[in-house]
C-alpha cells in the first residue's frame, strides 16, 4: 500500500483545508503517533518562525513565504508604495489613495487636510484603519477633523466617495493571488474570486453606518438586511467573479483594460517587496487582494490580506474557495516520492535538509540533528561516527580527531554531484581571495541574508567563499537601488517620503538563525512543469536554459512573467525598470486597441537571439475564457 501524504494544521484549522486534503487521500499529522518531521505540508494562519524555514526538509512545504509583512500590514504597505512612487513615478503607482500613518505623519496629514479643505468646493472624506487589525475592526470614516480619535497606530486614507455601485450598493473584489516564488518572481491569479457587497445602500450622509460603507463579510453577515433581497444584488452579500463578469458585459467599457489594470496593481505591489523577501523554494503563498472600482471604472488597491479567510458562509464561498484550496495544493506539486518522506531521501544518501552549509562538516552535523529528533538526545556526541561510515572510513589522528580531508570527503558525498574540475577551480579561488582583508564587523541579519547590502561592504561580498556560493546554486538575495525621485507627488506625501526603507521597520522573527539562501539544486521543489499528476501545462525552456512557468495550474492563470522580457528580467536580480517598461507597453496596447501583435522593443531584441524560443505567450487574466495575449491583440 502506497504511503500517504501528511498535512499539519496549526490550531486545528482552517477546516476547509482539512476537508480538501482528506478528500484527496491525505492523512492528518498526529503528534503522538508521528515523528516531529514526518509531514509534507504545514498550514497555518499566522507567520512561521525563522527556524522553521531553516529546518525545512526536502519533502516539506509551508503556506507562507518569509517576510511578506511588507505588503500585508497596512502601514508597511503604505511605506512600500510610497517608496516605489517616489522612485518610479506616480504614473504607475497611482492605484492607492493618499495615505498617512498616524501618529508619525500627523503633521503631513494636517497640511494635506487643510490644503484640500481650502482648495476644493466639495467635501473630502477620510477613512481610518488600525494597522494590524483585520475583518473591518476599528475602522471609521470622518469628514471633520474633530471626529479623528484614535488610540493606536492607524493609517488614514482619502475615502473613495465615488465608488461604482450595483443597485445602489457598494462592493469590492477579493482577488486570490498565489506567489509560487519570489526568486524568480512567479505570480498566478485565480480565475474565480469574490465580490463582496455592503448590505445597506451607499449614503455619504450617514458615515457611521458601517453596513453601508464597509464590505467585510464578518460585519455585513450580522446586518439587518443580510438575508433580504437587495435589487440586483439579491440575498446575502457575495457574488462569484463569474457573476460579476456578466454584470460587466452590460457596461460599455473596455473590459480587457479593466482586468489588465487590476493585474498591474497586483504585480506592482508584489514587486515592491520581491527583492527583500528571502528565497525559500519550499513555500507557496496565497494572498487576498481587495480591489475597489470607482465610478470611472478605475481600480484601487485597498489592502492585501495575509491568510485570506477560508470560512464557508454562503454558496458563493463554497463554489469558489473549495476549488481555490485544491488548486493551491496542486501548485505545490507533490510527487509520490514526497509521500515516503525521509526514507526515500536517506535511501538515496541525500543527508542534508534545505539549509545553507557554512562549514565543511555542516551536512554531518545537520544529519546528526535530524536523527536526534527521531532518537532523542541520547549520546549525541557518539552518534556522529556512524554517520561518517560510508564507503570510505575517515582516519583518525593520534588524538582521535577526524582529519579535515576526510570530513571534506564526506561533505562532498552529501552534496549533489558536481564536476571535480569546477570544485578545484573554486578551491583555487578560495586560496586567491583568502589574502583579501575584510573591512566590516557588522552582524549578519538573519532575515535579509549574507548578500544584503545592509550587512556587508562590497569588498566583503566579493571575497565571500566561492565554493559554497557555487554549490548553493547562486542563492543570492538582492535589494533594488532606488535613487531618483518624481516631482508629481503631493507636497504632504513628499514630506513623509523620508520613511522609504520599509525593510528596516519590519520586525524580524524572534530567533537568530542563518541567512536565508536558495538551497542546493537537489532540494528545490519538484519540477512543476513536467509532472503528469495534475492539470499543468507542459514545460517550455528557452534556448539559454530558462524554464518558463506553466501558463495555467487548475484555475490559476500565470500573470508574471507574461513575456520573454519579463522572464529574463526576473531571473537572478529582479530588473524592476525593465518590468515596469513591459507593463506600460502591454497596458498601452490595450488602451490604444491596436490590431498589431504586441511586441515591445525589448522583446524584439530578445527575439532576435537565435537561441531563444519564439513561442513564449501568456493568458490575459480576467475574462471567462482568457485568451492568449498575442491572440487578444490580433483580434482587437
Amino acid at each position: 500500500m502506497a504511503a500517504s501524504l501528511v498535512f499539519r494544521l496549526h490550531d486545528r484549522g482552517p477546516e476547509l483545508v482539512r476537508e480538501v486534503l482528506l478528500e484527496r487521500g491525505w492523512e492528518e499529522y498526529n503528534e503522538g503517533e508521528r515523528e516531529e518531521e514526518d509531514w509534507n505540508l504545514y498550514w497555518r494562519g499566522s507567520s512561521f518562525q525563522t527556524s522553521q524555514y531553516h529546518n525545512l526538509l526536502p519533502w516539506q512545504r509551508l503556506n507562507h513565504h518569509p517576510k511578506t509583512v511588507g505588503i500585508t500590514r497596512k502601514d508597511c504597505l503604505a511605506r512600500n508604495l510610497r517608496r516605489m512612487k517616489a522612485t518610479f513615478g506616480s504614473a504607475l503607482y497611482d492605484f492607492s489613495p493618499t495615505t498617512f500613518i498616524l501618529p508619525n505623519d500627523y503633521t503631513c496629514f494636517l497640511a494635506e487636510y487643510n490644503r484640500l479643505r481650502l482648495a476644493r468646493g466639495t467635501s473630502v472624506y477620510w477613512i481610518v484603519k488600525p494597522v494590524d487589525l483585520s475583518r473591518g475592526r476599528g475602522i471609521f470614516i470622518f469628514e471633520d477633523i474633530k471626529d479623528l480619535v484614535y488610540d493606536c497606530s492607524v493609517v488614514i486614507q482619502r475615502y473613495i466617495s465615488s465608488s461604482l455601485l450595483i443597485s445602489g450598493y457598494k462592493f469590492d473584489l477579493r482577488i486570490y493571488v498565489c506567489v509560487k516564488s519570489f526568486h524568480p518572481l512567479t505570480v498566478y491569479i485565480h480565475q474565480e474570486g469574490l465580490v463582496r457587497f455592503a448590505t445597506e445602500k451607499f449614503n455619504l450622509s450617514s458615515l457611521h453606518n458601517l453596513y453601508a460603507h464597509l464590505t467585510n463579510t464578518s460585519i455585513n453577515k450580522f446586518g439587518p438586511f443580510y438575508k433580504t433581497e437587495k435589487g440586483r444584488v439579491g440575498q446575502g452579500c457575495k457574488w462569484t467573479m463569474s457573476k460579476f463578469r456578466h454584470f460587466l458585459h452590460s457596461q460599455q467599457i473596455n473590459e480587457l483594460l479593466l482586468w489588465q489594470r487590476i493585474n498591474n496593481i497586483i504585480t506592482l505591489t508584489l514587486i515592491a517587496i520581491a527583492t527583500s523577501v528571502p528565497s525559500c523554494p519550499n513555500c507557496v503563498e496565497l494572498f487576498g487582494f481587495d480591489i475597489l472600482i470607482d465610478a470611472k471604472f478605475k481600480p484601487w488597491l485597498l489592502e492585501v490580506n495575509y491568510s485570506p479567510a477560508l470560512t464557508l458562509d454562503c454558496q458563493a464561498d463554497i463554489s469558489v474557495k473549495k476549488k481555490l484550496v485544491s488548486d493551491v495544493i496542486d501548485m505545490m506539486n507533490y510527487t509520490s516520492t514526497d509521500s515516503l518522506r525521509d526514507r526515500a531521501y536517506w535511501k538515496h544518501r541525500y543527508k542534508q535538509p534545505c539549509f545553507k552549509a557554512n562549514h565543511p562538516s555542516a551536512p554531518v552535523l545537520s544529519t546528526l540533528n535530524h536523527q536526534k529528533k527521531k532518537r532523542g538526545n541520547k549520546g549525541s556526541h557518539t552518534q556522529i561516527l556512524p554517520l561518517l561510515k560510508t564507503s570510505h572510513q575517515p582516519e583518525k589522528t593520534k588524538r582521535g580527531k577526524l582529519k579535515q580531508r576526510d570530513i571534506e570527503a564526506n561533505y562532498q558525498r552529501c552534496l549533489p554531484p558536481v564536476e571535480l574540475s569546477k570544485i578545484r577551480e573554486a578551491r583555487c579561488r578560495i586560496i586567491n581571495t583568502s589574502a583579501i582583508k575584510l573591512h566590516t564587523n557588522q552582524t549578519q541579519n538573519p532575515i535579509l541574508g549574507q548578500d544584503s547590502r545592509t550587512n556587508e561592504s562590497a569588498l566583503n561580498r566579493q571575497s565571500r567563499q566561492p565554493l559554497v556560493s557555487y554549490l548553493m546554486n547562486n542563492g543570492s538575495l538582492y535589494r533594488s537601488d532606488v535613487t531618483n525621485h518624481d516631482n508629481t507627488e503631493t507636497e504632504a506625501e513628499r514630506q513623509c517620503s523620508g520613511e522609504t526603507d520599509v525593510s528596516s521597520l519590519i520586525p524580524d522573527t524572534q530567533e537568530s538563525e542563518e541567512a536565508f539562501t536558495r538551497p542546493a539544486a537537489s532540494w528545490k521543489l519538484p519540477n512543476i512543469y513536467s509532472t503528469k499528476t495534475f492539470r499543468i501545462t507542459a514545460e517550455k525552456t528557452t534556448g539559454n536554459g530558462q524554464n518558463i512557468p506553466p501558463v495555467k495550474v487548475g484555475d490559476f492563470i500565470r500573470t508574471f512573467p507574461f513575456n520573454r522580457a519579463t522572464l529574463k528580467a526576473s531571473q537572478h536580480e529582479l530588473d524592476i525598470r525593465t518590468v515596469l517598461q513591459e507593463i506600460q507597453s502591454l497596458t498601452g496596447q490595450l488602451v490604444l486597441g491596436k490590431g498589431d501583435k504586441m511586441k515591445s522593443r525589448r522583446e524584439e531584441k530578445v527575439s532576435a537571439d537565435k537561441d531563444v524560443d519564439t513561442d513564449f505567450d501568456s493568458l490575459l487574466w480576467g475574462p471567462k475564457d482568457p485568451p492568449l495575449i498575442s491572440q487578444c491583440f490580433k483580434s482587437t
